[in-house]
């Protein structure tokens, strides 16, 4: 009975709420009041027959368009049509040469020599030489400008250098099994200067306009040096509201939006259909170590005997999602360890217990701050809540915007929880890892473990594909036995289309690929 009422009072919370969301947890900077080059697009409608889409998205992009300034995963998710690098990864999670034709390595696997396609172009009509390749890599080596994001991979690199016009040799001071996955980097023209605000790259879509907190217009590339998108215009219009996405939908104004909830979609009618894949996320209750009483690991304990993450996934998610219990999700499957998936039961005494233990014999209360505008993740926190209360923690949801989440919780890290998902920003179990070394720019968290650390510099200094591997693994335990987060799941991506487009594809990343979306027939 209790069970029901609990799923009562959800769904009648859900049905109000707001708008659902890639919810990707990654570091983020508030929009500019943005550079707009032109009104939003009409939607396409399969009346009009136009041969371009409007698709929902969540939230804005970061502040610069830049993609060696990217923090959101939700610009990363949109900006992968406009910006590749010398390999790029594949829907089955293979890395395949992309503005590099081919490589070669060394016999002591240390310097990787590129030959690059002939005559491929930038969106500015420039063609794509190794001097470019080689500007891109040291930009976001050395990280000397404002504002670039690191590859922290690339400090092993020794020598860079361009051979001619179409061969670049990159060598790295010792031999490393990850080291191809970060040349996803994208590579950009050497002497262009106005990446913040009109971005240009290779992929199969070109810039063409933003107007912040409205829309991003993308548009095919003619020039595009592989097989070209299949849409001449792709409109990314931002909405933030429950109500607005579905009349949106429902209206013909949005032809395809990911990420939503079950709710959501069973409301959509029979104009659509469900595409279902995982949104490749860690979600988790996060919780902040360094903030009391979450600084001792027994009571980070009994929060994950605490939470029933069985019940939501019945009751918020309608069974879909997959079940986590360490910072990996299932898609890597090499790296992802099953055994951690059930190390805490849902056991309430044994919460009980753990918080008497740690001088809380009668609970405590908590905040768990949510961005309102990603939906799975209000409802996580809403069953959470219920739960925790049966253990005498006394749980209140602060809902905020997302460019606050992301600058007062991920940049301040002034928060005692949040629910959020972690995305990986490429296909190596060090995306997901590395974040919580101590000393590390985006632990938000603060978790800090001398033996975590020990364990990372050993994985990343190991060639040998099994001891990396096993090196990652207990690095996954390490995050799981000290209860660094309340690790949820995996969450399934509902992404509603419009009948009469086909084409969506999902990827082992948070990534969303337009250039095979196309009308049938």
């Amino acid at each position: 009975m209790k069970r029901k009422l609990l799923a009562l009072l959800l769904l009648a919370s859900l049905l109000g709420a707001v708008l659902s969301g890639c919810g990707d947890g990654s570091a983020a900077q508030a929009p500019e009041d943005g550079q707009t080059n032109g009104s939003t697009i009409d939607a396409a409608s399969p009346e009009t027959l136009k041969n371009e889409i409007t698709v929902g998205i969540a939230q804005d992009l970061d502040n610069s368009l830049d993609p060696h300034k990217t923090l959101k995963a939700g610009t990363r998710e949109v900006m992968f049509n406009v910006f590749e690098g010398l390999v790029k990864p594949a829907p089955n999670g293979d890395l395949i040469p992309a503005i590099a034709e081919s490589y070669t390595v060394s016999e002591d696997h240390r310097t990787y020599t590129f030959t690059l396609r002939e005559g491929v172009r930038f969106h500015n009509g420039d063609t794509v030489t190794a001097e470019d390749v080689v500007y891109s890599i040291q930009r976001c080596a050395s990280a000397d400008e404002t504002g670039i994001v690191p590859v922290e991979a690339f400090s092993s690199i020794t020598e860079l250098t361009a051979a001619d016009e179409r061969t670049v040799s990159i060598t790295i001071s010792e031999p490393s099994n990850e080291f191809l996955s970060y040349l996803t980097t994208a590579v950009i023209p050497a002497d262009y200067t106005e990446q913040d605000t009109a971005p240009v790259g290779t992929g199969p879509f070109k810039f063409i306009s933003r107007a912040a907190q409205d829309n991003i217009v993308l548009e095919r590339f003619e020039d595009y040096w592989g097989e070209p998108a299949r849409l001449d215009r792709v409109t990314l219009k931002i909405i933030e509201n429950a109500d607005s996405i579905l009349m949106s939908l429902q209206s013909g104004a949005v032809d395809l939006c990911a990420h939503l909830t079950s709710i959501q979609t069973a409301q959509l009618g029979e104009d659509f259909y469900i595409a279902e894949g995982t949104m490749n996320l860690v979600q988790a209750l996060y919780l902040n170590n360094a903030e009391k009483p979450f600084d001792d690991v027994r009571v980070r304990q009994a929060l994950c005997y605490a939470v029933d993450r069985e019940q939501i996934l019945d009751l918020a998610f309608d069974g879909y999602g997959a079940l986590i219990g360490s910072s990996m999700y299932p898609a890597f499957s090499k790296y992802f360890d099953d055994s951690l998936t059930n190390y805490y039961p849902h056991d309430v005494e044994k919460a009980k217990a753990l918080l008497a233990d740690a001088g809380y014999p009668d609970g405590f209360s908590m905040t768990i701050t949510v961005p309102s505008n990603y939906q799975p993740h209000m409802d996580t926190a809403q069953v959470i809540v219920e739960q925790l209360r049966e253990a005498g923690v006394s749980a209140e949801i602060v809902p905020i915007e997302w460019e606050s989440w992301v600058n007062d919780v991920y940049v301040g890290r002034q928060f005692q929880s949040t629910v959020v998902g972690v995305d990986a920003s490429n296909m190596t179990a060090r995306a997901l890892l590395e974040r919580f070394t101590s000393d590390y720019g985006k632990n938000f968290i603060n978790y800090n473990s001398p033996a975590y650390d020990a364990l990372f510099q050993q994985a990343i200094a190991s060639y040998d594909d099994a001891e990396q591997t096993a090196l990652y693994k207990e690095m996954e335990a390490d995050l799981t036995q000290n209860a660094a987060n309340v690790y949820i799941q995996d969450l399934a991506d509902l992404v509603a289309v419009r009948k009469g487009l086909e084409g969506v594809t999902f990827y082992p990343i948070y990534v969303l690929d337009l250039a095979n979306i196309h009308f049938a027939g």
